[in-house]
C-alpha cells in the first residue's frame, strides 16, 4: 500500500507540473497575441507619442524611414535630393478604410486679421514632406499652408477612397501646428455630366455628390482643415468644361451645396469661393474676363454664400503697387503685355482693388482670400516655360521685393483676409524642370538654395502675431 501511495503521489505531482506548464504556455501565447494585435510592436514600444503616426511600411514591403534615419536631412541637400529621387510611396489607407487613428486636432481659433500662408506640394515620402513643413514653420514663420485636393484622385470610383497622401499631409500639418486651406476641385469622370468634355476639368452633374465628398473629407479629418476653397478658376473653359457652358449661376449652386455640407460638419471652417483667373479674355466660351464674371457671381448671390471671395494673381513683370493704367515703360522687358496692351489683369493692384470695389458697391463687407499670388523668376533656371516669358524679366531680388510689397499692401488695404504665396517647393518636386510653369515661382531654387524671399517673409514673423 505504501508503494501504491507513493506512486499515486508521484503521478499527482507530475500532473500538477504538467498542468502548470500548460497554463504558463497558454498565458504566454495569449500575451503575445495581445501584444501584436494592439500594434505595440509597430509603435516601437518606446512610449514615444509620435511613434507609429506615419506609415512604417511601403507598398513594396520595405520599411519606411523613421525619424532617426533622417536626422541629417535638413542640412544636407544631397541627402534630400537622394531621398527625393527614390520617392518611396507610403502605405495608403485602404480604399474605404477607417479614419486615421490619431486623436482629432483641437479647434484652432482663426484670427480675423490679415494672415499669410504658402502653397506646399506634398511628397510621397513623409520625411521629405516633414522638411517642407519645417520650412513653413521655422524658416518662413507662417501659420498656414494651401493644400490642393483633387476629388478625382481621392474618389476615383464611387465610394472608394484613397486618402494615403492626404493622411500624411494633414497629420504633419497638425504636428507642426499649421492651419490648412484646402482647395477642392476636379470631378472624377464617373460624376461628370453626360456629354461633358472629359479632356478638361469640369463640374459634377449633381452638386450634391460633390457636397457628399466634402462631408466624407471633413468627417475623416475633424479639426484639421480650417478653410476650403470651392473650385478653381471657373471662369475659364479648361477648369469648367460643362455642357451648359461657363455659368456663374451654376457655380453658385455648387458653392451653396458645398457650403451647406461644410457648415453641417464644422461651422468654423472658412468657405472661400473659387478664385478667378485674370485672363483679359471675354468671349464667354473659352473664358470670361474676371471682372465680368465677378459681376455675374455677385448677381447670382455669391456674397450671400461665401465667407471669403477667392482671387488669384500671377504678378507678371511689374510690381504689386503699379496700377494697370500707370505702368512705367521698361524698354528692356522681354514680355511686353503690361506695356503694349494695358489691361487690369496684368496688375496685382488693379485686379484686387477692382474686386474689392465691386463687393463694396454690392453693399457687402466680405473680404478677399488670395489663394495664389507670386512672381516668377527664371534667372537661375536653364530655360523658361512657354508663355511665361515674363519670368525672364524678374530677378530673385525683385521676387523678394515684390512679395514684401504685396504683403504690406494687403495689410494696409484691410480687405484681404488670407493670402497664399505660390509656391514653396514645386522646384525640387519637379527637379527644377524649366518647362514646368510652376517652377519659376518656387521659393526653393536649384541646388536647394533658398530664394531671398525667405528672409523677407520670415521678417514678418506671422507665427508670433
Amino acid at each position: 500500500m505504501q508503494a501504491s501511495a507513493v506512486a499515486r503521489q508521484r503521478q499527482l505531482r507530475s500532473f500538477i507540473v504538467a498542468w502548470l506548464g500548460i497554463t504558463l504556455l497558454m498565458g504566454a501565447l495569449t500575451f503575445a497575441g495581445i501584444y501584436y494585435a494592439t500594434g505595440f510592436v509597430n509603435s516601437g514600444g518606446s512610449g514615444d507619442p509620435d511613434a507609429g503616426i506615419l506609415p512604417l511600411v511601403n507598398l513594396d514591403g520595405e520599411r519606411a524611414p523613421d525619424e532617426a534615419d533622417n536626422l541629417d536631412l535638413e542640412g544636407d541637400p544631397a541627402a534630400i535630393a537622394a531621398r527625393q529621387q527614390a520617392t518611396p510611396v507610403p502605405s495608403p489607407t485602404p480604399r474605404g478604410g477607417a479614419a486615421p487613428a490619431q486623436p482629432a486636432a483641437e479647434t484652432k481659433e482663426i484670427s480675423e486679421d490679415f494672415q499669410l500662408g504658402i502653397q506646399v506640394q506634398p511628397n510621397a515620402d513623409p520625411e521629405v514632406h516633414r522638411i517642407w513643413m519645417g520650412d513653413v514653420r521655422d524658416k518662413l514663420k507662417l501659420n498656414w499652408i494651401k493644400q490642393q485636393i483633387r476629388w478625382e484622385d481621392i474618389e476615383p470610383q464611387p465610394g472608394q477612397y484613397d486618402w494615403g497622401m492626404l493622411d500624411v499631409t494633414l497629420e504633419l500639418a497638425d504636428e507642426y501646428d499649421i492651419m490648412v486651406m484646402a482647395s477642392v476641385l476636379d470631378t472624377p469622370d464617373w460624376a461628370r455630366e453626360p456629354g461633358a468634355d472629359l479632356r478638361k476639368e469640369g463640374p459634377p452633374a449633381d452638386p450634391q455628390v460633390f457636397a457628399n465628398f466634402l462631408t466624407e473629407l471633413l468627417t475623416r479629418y475633424p479639426g484639421q482643415i480650417h478653410a476650403i476653397e470651392v473650385w478653381n478658376e471657373m471662369n475659364i473653359d479648361r477648369e469648367w468644361a460643362s455642357v451648359q457652358g461657363l455659368s456663374a449661376r451654376n457655380y453658385v449652386t455648387l458653392l451653396t451645396a458645398a457650403r451647406d455640407a461644410i457648415k453641417a460638419v464644422d461651422e468654423d471652417i472658412i468657405v472661400i469661393s473659387g478664385a478667378l483667373s485674370p485672363t483679359g479674355v471675354n468671349d464667354g466660351i473659352g473664358a470670361y474676363d474676371d471682372f465680368v464674371y465677378m459681376d455675374m457671381l455677385i448677381q447670382a448671390g455669391v456674397l450671400d454664400v461665401a465667407d471669403c471671395v477667392g482671387a488669384h494673381h500671377n504678378g507678371y513683370n511689374i510690381g504689386p503697387n503699379v496700377p494697370w493704367n500707370n505702368v512705367p515703360n521698361d524698354p528692356t522687358a522681354v514680355f511686353r503685355g503690361p506695356f503694349n496692351n494695358p489691361h487690369h489683369s496684368w496688375s496685382f493692384y488693379s485686379t484686387l482693388n477692382g474686386y474689392a470695389q465691386k463687393i463694396q458697391q454690392a453693399g457687402s463687407d466680405t473680404k478677399l482670400c488670395i489663394t495664389e499670388f507670386g512672381w516668377a523668376v527664371s534667372e537661375d533656371l536653364t530655360g523658361t516655360p512657354q508663355n511665361f516669358e515674363f519670368a525672364r524679366d524678374n530677378t530673385l531680388e525683385e521676387q523678394a521685393q515684390y512679395i514684401g510689397e504685396a504683403i504690406d499692401l494687403m495689410e494696409e488695404w484691410g480687405f484681404v483676409w488670407l493670402a497664399f504665396i505660390w509656391n514653396l517647393n514645386y522646384g525640387p518636386q519637379a527637379g527644377w524642370d524649366p518647362t514646368d510653369n510652376n517652377v519659376p515661382y518656387s521659393l526653393l531654387r536649384p541646388n536647394w538654395m533658398q530664394s531671398p524671399a525667405y528672409d523677407v517673409i520670415a521678417a514678418y514673423n506671422f507665427r508670433e502675431r
